[in-house]
């Protein structure tokens, strides 16, 4: 009976432990106050800055008051130019960018104003009132340069043009498609035929040239939309049969390729002058071609390059000079 009471108390110090485990009150979970996410703003991330299309701001040109001219003989100097690029070789249908902006902007400082073949033939036909320097710029062939370099540098200085189109030449390697002419045209460019394959019309049968002549306005005209009024000769050349079949085509001129003059009236309607501008020339030189001058303060100004002098090496006096043979 001694063993009762240390059992008892053995299992009384089991009962409480039991108890503590069974009872014990959980510790409160710890929580924690989500930290709040900022809001982005239209600021947080910069926006994409818009891709900004570079154009040509055209200078202005000076408002003129017009003078009626005509009918017959009118003073209209007709520039003809090929290509508006560097040459490979030194072609003469090449005009740099470089010389073909200084010839444009001596146009646009000595007030001259680009008109349209129509208002030309309309002086001459019957009278029209033109600008006091009125001026044509045709391009010939549609090469791919001419909407590449001379459109955009024409608009810089408020100039349009002529672009003479072989048919069969539209949207080939290097020259222009029917959407770049397009885009000339409704941007004030004259539109005209150069034939459909670029051959020398006199070589031609009369069915061949009717082809060349009559059938690339008709296909040109449906080609682009537009209308085709005048026919430029392929290399200048022409005859009175030739000329025959571009008035029976229904144009209303023909330009030739091989003057020198501005004189245009009734008698070369069909051959008008147009003076043709090389490579060589410069804005200094193609002056000729203008019968209106203006002020030479602004002609291009001539930067000479220095010529460098190399040091002179001292050479002996008896080498100096050739000695002379005593003649026999």
């Amino acid at each position: 009976m001694k063993k009762l009471p240390l059992l008892f108390l053995i299992f009384s110090l089991f009962l409480a432990a039991c108890g503590d485990l069974a009872f014990a009150a959980p510790e409160p979970a710890t929580t924690s106050t989500p930290t709040p996410i900022p809001t982005s703003t239209a600021t947080d991330s910069p926006s994409p800055t818009p891709t900004i299309t570079q154009t040509f701001t055209p200078s202005p040109v000076p408002t003129t008051t017009r003078v009626f001219q005509g009918p017959d003989a009118v003073n209209v100097p007709i520039l003809l130019y090929h290509r508006i690029d560097i040459s490979p070789i030194g072609s003469r249908y090449y005009v740099s960018p470089q010389k073909f902006e200084e010839q444009i902007k001596l146009l646009r400082d000595w007030e001259y104003t680009a008109i349209t073949t129509q208002m030309l033939v309309e002086a001459i036909t019957h009278g029209y009132p033109l600008p006091p320097r009125p001026v044509i710029l045709t391009f010939d062939d549609g090469n791919l340069d001419n909407y590449n370099t001379a459109f955009p540098i024409m608009q810089k200085y408020g100039f349009t043009g002529v672009l003479y189109i072989v048919e069969g030449f539209v949207g080939a390697g290097g020259y222009m498609n029917t959407e770049q002419i397009t885009e000339m045209y409704n941007a004030g460019w004259e539109i005209g035929s150069h034939s459909v394959t670029h051959r020398d019309l006199n070589s031609l049968d009369p069915a061949s040239q009717h082809y060349e002549i009559v059938e690339s306005r008709e296909l040109l005209q449906a080609k682009l939309g537009v209308p085709i009024m005048t026919f430029a000769y392929p290399f200048g050349v022409n005859s009175s049969g030739v000329v025959d079949y571009v008035k029976f085509a229904g144009y209303i001129a023909g330009m030739g390729a091989t003057g020198f003059q501005w004189e245009q009236g009734r008698g070369n309607l069909f051959v008008l002058q147009r003076c043709e501008i090389q490579g060589w020339e410069d804005a200094k030189t193609f002056i000729r071609f203008l019968p209106w001058w203006g002020d030479p303060v602004f002609l291009p100004t001539d930067t000479p390059t220095p010529t460098l002098r190399p040091s002179r090496t001292p050479i002996p006096t008896y080498t100096q000079y050739p000695t002379k043979t005593p003649s026999p």
